[in-house]
């Protein structure tokens, strides 16, 4: 995604304190380095509100193989839980068969064409909801479930829910249900991999061998030769391809909507945005059509739709996951990270995906992302930002984010953890992105055979990456070394830096529609301020849900950490996840 990002500094605005029940206003400031107050009873969701990311009396229990564990040790299926709220009370109370599905995800969009369209299978050995990555895992290691069972169950809904959400560009129906059988036969014989047999799906900025890669681009495009090495490495550890989301066009907006595909819908408001760009993996993960999702992140594009669609997104250190057949996609802003519904299915798709190809640039040692969702963060010192980088829009974070992710700051204080509010020195980074990001974009258009196709406001962006490459863009990558040593000057004084994932909850269908290139990207840097500079050091972040506003719709929170700090940040996600138990809320009908 784009930025309207200027190139002119302004006065920082002041930053706001949390409301305190120390008898602090609500808005008075806290200053730099002192300890966060209390959150004030009022600021909370009212009684009979949107359901809250946090069970009424959670306690930390370690969430090793996360729900899917506990229920086993329990012996009850999650749906058995006791409703938390009104709201869950009225999801839970619609009819939950995949017939009634189209209905409950309403809204017609324009058709998509997929690739190939799924046969009807027979009935899937599964349970009401698909079980997530982890659990999909144990079922089928323990012959409680088959390869082709979840598969074919995954198709369905992908079918069912065609027109209602329209997240999917190209479905692979036969060679995926082929690849179940073969993946059946192989555990039956005793084989194991992380994978094995489990359907996932890809984002359509990602090649997928004998499917083409649009991008989300109008127009016809040859089918890639060769997976690309994510992919390469999903089927190496077991994964059935179903098929590719959708994307708005070339990654740059965060909404998924265009004229090639129409509009990707969120599952818990059809009539709003599940964001973008990666929004195809989001909704699909959201509404439980397949258990997770690979995204790509140039700006945020995994982070912000997490954050709108109540998953956990990460993107990783820059490399951490090959973006081959692209050496150092979109001017090294790029990496590709996974969307779940849990810490532990997130980890576990980024230890299957990880690793470079011998061709890539960037090539960070390994981690070890599952081991550390079951390891204790111990306590950290957490500084919480309110302020967002320069955009020179005014905007800072709507009440209900801000409510939302103060709440998830006193949760984490809670746990032990040292947390205040602080100000990062961002600088002028912008002056680095603009650049590499437009940059990007004329890379990637120039390769459309039809540029007539592309958006107005794309061949807006090709004509100013091309004015700002070569020299411009040599030394705004020439910046990063300083910004490395600025910004990571922070974590000398703190381990993770909190902040909203977005300033706003998704807008609705169609809000970017018919304005120019200019109002988009001031629109979008207003919605989205935070994400894009991590995007620039190339170092880690995770989205995880900080709850809802009042309306239902979800808002996340950022964790992010300095270079190669994925598995501190993951733990502590999963402690967070451990206490506020998100994975519980589920959007209606999924």
């Amino acid at each position: 995604m784009s930025s309207a990002e200027p190139t002119t500094e302004r006065a920082e605005p002041d930053v706001r304190a949390l409301p305190s029940r120390d008898g602090r206003a609500p808005h008075d400031p806290v200053p730099d380095g002192q300890a966060l107050p209390g959150l004030a009873e009022e600021s909370r969701a009212p009684e009979g509100g949107a359901p809250e990311s946090r069970a009424p009396d959670a306690r930390a229990v370690r969430h090793d193989s996360r729900a899917e564990d506990r229920r086993a040790e329990d012996g009850r299926a999650e749906e058995s839980r006791a409703p938390e709220s009104e709201a869950r009370d009225a999801r839970e109370s619609r009819p939950d068969s995949r017939a009634s599905r189209p209905d409950s995800l309403s809204a017609a969009p324009a058709p998509v064409s997929v690739h190939e369209r799924a046969p009807a299978p027979a009935p899937a050995a599964v349970p009401a909801h698909l079980p997530g990555l982890v659990e999909s895992v144990r079922l089928l290691a323990a012959s409680a479930t088959t390869s082709t069972a979840l598969v074919a169950d995954a198709l369905a809904r992908i079918e069912a829910t065609r027109t209602g959400l329209n997240a999917f560009r190209h479905l692979r129906a036969e060679a995926a249900l082929a690849e179940a059988a073969e993946a059946d036969r192989r555990l039956a014989a005793g084989e194991r991999l992380p994978l094995l047999g489990v359907p996932v799906a890809v984002k359509d900025d990602t090649d997928v061998a004998a499917l083409p890669t649009h991008f989300g681009c109008d127009g016809e495009r040859p089918p890639a030769t060769a997976d690309s090495e994510a992919v390469r490495r999903l089927r190496a550890a077991g994964a059935v391809i179903v098929g590719k989301t959708n994307s708005c066009e070339l990654g740059q907006w965060p909404f998924t909507e265009g004229p090639a595909f129409g509009a990707t819908r969120n599952p818990w408001n059809t009539d709003h945005t599940p964001g973008g760009s990666s929004g195809g993996s989001a909704a699909a993960v959201a509404a439980g059509l397949v258990p997770a999702a690979l995204g790509s992140d140039g700006a945020g594009s995994v982070r912000i739709p997490a954050a709108w669609t109540h998953l956990v997104g990460i993107k990783p250190q820059r490399g951490r996951v090959s973006v081959h057949p692209h050496h150092d996609a979109f001017q090294g802003l790029t990496v590709n990270g996974p969307l779940a519904r849990t810490v532990a299915d997130a980890a576990l798709l980024l230890d299957a995906a990880a690793g470079a190809h011998p061709g890539d640039l960037h090539r960070p040692p390994a981690v070890r992302a599952c081991d550390a969702a079951r390891r204790d963060p111990g306590r950290l010192r957490i500084a919480l930002a309110w302020r967002p980088p320069l955009t020179l829009t005014g905007a800072g974070p709507d009440p209900e984010v801000r409510r939302a992710v103060a709440a998830l700051a006193e949760t984490l204080a809670r746990l032990g953890h040292h947390v205040e509010e602080a100000r990062p020195r961002y600088g002028l980074i912008g002056l680095s992105f603009v650049p590499r990001a437009t940059t990007g974009i004329a890379e990637f258009a120039a390769r459309h055979p039809e540029p007539a196709l592309l958006d107005p406001r794309t061949r807006s962006a090709l004509r100013t990456g091309t004015r700002l490459g070569g020299r411009v863009v040599r030394a705004a990558r020439a910046r990063e070394v300083r910004q490395h040593r600025r910004i990571g000057a922070f974590f000398d004084t703190y381990d993770v830096l909190l902040t909203p994932t977005t300033a706003a909850p998704p807008p609705r269908i169609g809000t970017f529609d018919r304005i120019g290139a200019w109002r988009t990207d001031v629109t979008m840097a207003a919605a989205c301020p935070y994400a894009w500079p991590w995007n620039v050091l190339g170092w880690p972040a995770i989205s995880v849900p900080a709850g809802f506003t009042r309306s239902g719709l979800p808002v996340g929170a950022q964790l992010l950490g300095p270079s190669r700090s994925e598995e501190r940040l993951i733990a502590l996600a999963a402690q967070l996840e451990d206490d506020l138990r998100w994975y519980e809320h589920r959007p209606p009908g999924a």
